[in-house]
């Protein structure tokens, strides 16, 4: 048969017939045949985490390490072997670069994962993100994304009232992240204090910010991004338990005044990057009317606290702030990245943000509902993540999502338990601690050097080794050197911290020989 077809004396080339659906089929098969065998490989492993060590063979040869197989950066890349070619390498050699970039991540489904503040999703977030990734379309406007942007509105409402967001349009828009989510708020807390720096700019303004001690570093750099200025930012004392102390936030914007600048926001913490800690939002936000300011809570991290009714005071007098971010993505288990910024009124981040774009948005703002959610935020393109939460709530429940945090809590406090139990390390959390990080040092006999050096050289030789056993923490400076700082999550089990303590009590003894 001919490969060309006349039409008008004109031979015009044959179509290829589309076969799109097949080919994503016969991919699909074959990359589960890889991914299915890393996370099953992570749960075989969990019962050697509860030893605290990889097992050997008969012939005392360690097993594999499913968290991760390290190497330094410069012999990594010679291992990946990454070049973009001429002539595409079709579907063997697909397979082959993922797995070898699976043989070489870290796998965070692994129990011995507990490095940051987010873990592997939960098994619901591959298909939703597998669903936007089919979808692949650009919540920026209605038209192009009906069913995500009410599914957006819809369970931003549901999430801004769990915090005490109740008005007529409460609800939030999602963004790449909480630093993006914290940058938004601080754009619309300026643009809605002083609507005039909008067209024109900050001066003749010096703003002040203020925020906690232990406050994310996002937002020094959300100053910097809107010519605020980094060192705008005022760093409020903390007391014991890493809480902002409102008297001195009441002072720090008072000499801000008398040093001629303009109080503009104040940024609250719900769990603190380090320690976990939550201020006291009620407090603050007294302090906020008092001055005028704008009050915005980081629930980044600690958020999801809301979720728990035993829990969920931590969160108490949330709904007073003016806006707030909160990143299922961490706490969660969502797929990254999943961050919502939340207010009582999102009308108010639709007048801070909107720059009318005849060619894009083709329906009035105003006061009317709002359906095309990228006039409320800084960006244009947006993917549809609030779907990952969305799908994971009508999976799991609130009640489900409440189980999860409070084993989550519960798994934080039986760590920090055992380690004040140990007898061989320094708890420096409260027990049990404010969210779900627990912070210590190693100490044998519970006698901690007063050389910072030597306490630092422990902490981090320590966490080199215990990679080693399959175990992956990080470590934060203090007063004292260097401290661990080990997070559990949902998926978190109890015998998974038992092997830990056994692990850190065993590398401990190669670190600081008797």
């Amino acid at each position: 048969m001919s490969s060309h077809t006349a039409t008008n004396g004109v031979i015009k080339p044959e179509e290829p017939k589309l076969n799109r659906a097949d080919e994503v089929e016969d991919l699909l098969n074959a990359v589960k045949s890889l991914i299915l065998p890393l996370i099953r490989d992570a749960d075989n492993a969990a019962s050697s985490r509860a030893n605290g060590y990889i097992a050997t063979d008969t012939q005392g040869t360690p097993g594999r390490n499913v968290l991760v197989n390290s190497h330094k950066p410069e012999d990594l890349v010679k291992k990946l072997g990454i070049s973009m070619p001429d002539d595409g390498v079709g579907k063997e050699g697909l397979l082959d670069i993922i797995q070898t970039i699976l043989r070489y991540s870290v796998n965070t489904w692994d129990q011995g994962f507990m490095d940051k503040l987010y873990s592997s999703i939960n098994p619901v977030g591959v298909i939703s993100d597998l669903v936007l990734t089919v979808l692949n379309t650009n919540v920026h406007v209605f038209k192009t994304s009906p069913a995500l942007t009410i599914i957006e509105k819809t369970t931003a409402r549901k999430l801004a009232n769990l915090f005490g967001f109740t008005g007529p349009r409460a609800g939030g828009v999602t963004c790449p992240g909480g630093s993006a989510s914290n940058l938004t708020s601080l754009v619309i807390a300026r643009n809605t204090l002083f609507p005039e720096t909008k067209t024109a700019g900050n001066a003749p303004f010096r703003f002040a910010l203020f925020t906690s001690e232990h406050g994310h570093y996002s937002v020094e750099k959300a100053a910097a991004v809107c010519g605020i200025g980094s060192d705008s930012v005022v760093k409020v004392s903390v007391d014991a338990a890493g809480q902002i102390i409102p008297s001195a936030l009441r002072a720090a914007i008072l000499r801000a005044k008398e040093d001629g600048r303009t109080p503009l926001y104040i940024n609250a913490t719900a769990g603190t990057t380090v320690w976990g800690s939550y201020d006291p939002f009620a407090a603050i936000a007294a302090i906020r009317d008092e001055f005028g300011l704008w009050l915005h809570i980081d629930g980044s991290w600690g958020g999801p606290a809301i979720f728990s009714s035993t829990r969920r005071h931590k969160l108490q007098g949330a709904g007073q702030a003016n806006s707030l971010t909160v990143n299922p993505h961490k706490m969660l288990n969502v797929p990254v990245p999943c961050s919502f910024l939340l207010t009582s009124d999102v009308n108010v981040f639709q007048r801070a943000n909107t720059l009318r774009a005849g060619y894009l948005f083709h329906e009035k703002g105003g006061e009317d509902e709002i359906w095309d959610l990228a006039d409320l935020t800084l960006q244009c393109g947006r993917r549809g993540e609030s779907l990952n939460l969305a799908l994971a709530w009508i999976y799991y429940g609130s009640k489900g999502f409440e189980q999860r945090v409070d084993h989550a809590f519960a798994t934080a406090a039986y760590l920090a338990t055992l380690i004040q139990e140990a007898g061989d390390f320094v708890l420096l959390s409260s027990n049990p601690p404010p969210c779900l990080q627990v912070c210590f040092y190693y100490a044998p006999g519970g006698v901690l050097p007063d050389d910072k050096e030597e306490n630092t050289r422990r902490t981090k030789e320590t966490v080199g080794k215990l990679v080693q056993r399959g175990f992956m923490v990080d470590y934060a400076p203090g007063e004292k050197g260097s401290f661990f700082r080990v997070v559990v999550n949902c998926q978190t089990l109890r015998s998974t911290v038992e092997g830990l303590v056994k692990a850190l009590r065993e590398v401990g003894k190669e670190v600081v020989p008797s």
